[in-house]
């Protein structure tokens, strides 16, 4: 009786730890999937790549004031985000970014979600960028 149960308790303990590490490994990949870059590094990115999948997930209006070169405008709030996404190649790179960050914390997500494997998130939005005076078009 008492080895069936030390062997129980170490079955147990066997599964616990397997299901924590399978866990951790997902929560790794989920890490990796989406990246913080700040403004600089992400300019120079860009300035090496202009036909980067770059996509600015603020509002029609916001976009009008002013965006970053070569970006295209796909609003994370409006309901129909996932479809435009959807049009986007999902093995290559994509950029986003909003005024200050957490929207394109928020689009990021649900690309991840959708099965993008590398999500750039410019670090501190457009507001940042400007911070740095890095070029902007009107």
């Amino acid at each position: 009786m008492r080895n069936t149960l030390r062997f129980i308790a170490l079955v147990l303990v066997f599964f616990v730890s397997a299901c924590n590490t399978s866990q951790e490994r997902k929560q790794d990949t989920n890490r990796r999937a989406i990246e913080i870059v700040a403004p600089k590094a992400m300019y120079e990115v860009l300035k090496e790549q202009p036909n980067a999948q770059l996509i600015d997930v603020r509002t029609d209006q916001e976009f009008g004031v002013s965006h970053l070169k070569n970006s295209q405008n796909i609003c994370v709030t409006a309901d129909d985000f996932e479809e435009k996404v959807a049009s986007l190649n999902k093995n290559e790179p994509v950029y986003v970014y909003c005024k200050k960050g957490g929207r394109s914390a928020r689009a990021a997500k649900v690309l991840r979600k959708l099965g993008f494997t590398k999500i750039y998130d410019l670090e501190g939005g457009i507001t940042a960028w400007d911070k740095d005076q890095l070029e902007t078009v009107q």
